[in-house]
């Protein structure tokens, strides 16, 4: 399923929008906006696929946006693949530089439901090229911190730790690194933890905690609702403990 948004000043064209998507069963439109700064604070909170975008708005442009987007928020540049953007308009004349910036595709307003079907199906056809490309590398997570991107082997990690809006990525250390870190070698990056753990295995991660995300290979020891990985102590939440145990159990 597709996750996707729509940004437009206009409130007819969104519920267009919001009329075609719920035709379709591969397009999940989760929210619409008219403002540009709500568009952003969504896109820095929550994963993202596809962004339909008008490009004639009257506090940014469209364009303007999408090439801001992938500075300005630290959940996006840590995406291995950029969100896909759908630009929609009724001027013609900026449909050049929209495909400049590789959009999947641009809708001249008033557009059919036949031409959002063939837009929205290109848009299919690239994130299955995208999840089957992501495929090559799903044994690293890519995380943006301290100005850098981080290529984080899954795993090296020993368990995740949230802190409000920011989560701590400790990792095993690499030889030679344990005597200078204390045995952890934490990464801080600023996303949440529904979104890292959309990212991560479901096979291999799982929460346990509204704090914690654990590895189930790195589990060492469970007694009395605690976790023993790496020397530390993870508590098991009382929401989390019935679907721990049928996993670690079976």
């Amino acid at each position: 399923m597709i996750r996707a948004i729509a940004l437009d000043d206009e409130p007819p064209a969104l519920r267009v929008l919001t009329h075609f998507c719920q035709q379709v069963d591969f397009v999940d439109l989760q929210k619409t906006f008219t403002r540009t700064d709500e568009a952003l604070r969504h896109l820095e909170q929550f994963p993202t696929d596809l962004l339909f975008l008008d490009i004639n708005m009257p506090s940014m442009s469209g364009i303007d946006f999408y090439k801001a987007i992938g500075s300005a928020t630290d959940n996006l540049a840590e995406r291995p693949q950029p969100v896909m953007v759908i630009f929609t308009t009724a001027y013609a004349e900026y449909a050049v530089e929209g495909f400049n910036l590789n959009a999947v595709d641009y809708l001249l307003k008033p557009f059919t439901y036949e031409r959002f079907l063939q837009s929205v199906n290109k848009a299919a056809d690239f994130y299955r090229w995208q999840q089957r490309t992501d495929k090559v590398n799903e044994a690293y997570l890519y995380v943006r911190a301290d100005y850098s991107l981080h290529k984080i082997a899954l795993a090296n990690i020993l368990f995740i730790e949230g802190l409000d809006d920011y989560l701590k990525i400790h990792l095993q250390p690499e030889k030679g690194d344990g005597n200078r870190t204390g045995g952890l070698r934490p990464i801080v990056a600023r996303i949440t933890m529904k979104a890292m753990l959309e990212r991560l295995p479901s096979t291999d991660f799982i929460r346990v905690h509204r704090s914690h995300i654990v590895p189930l290979h790195r589990i060492e020891a469970v007694r009395n609702k605690t976790i023993f990985i790496g020397g530390r102590e993870i508590p098991i939440g009382a929401s989390y403990e019935a679907d721990f145990l049928s996993r670690f159990g079976s």
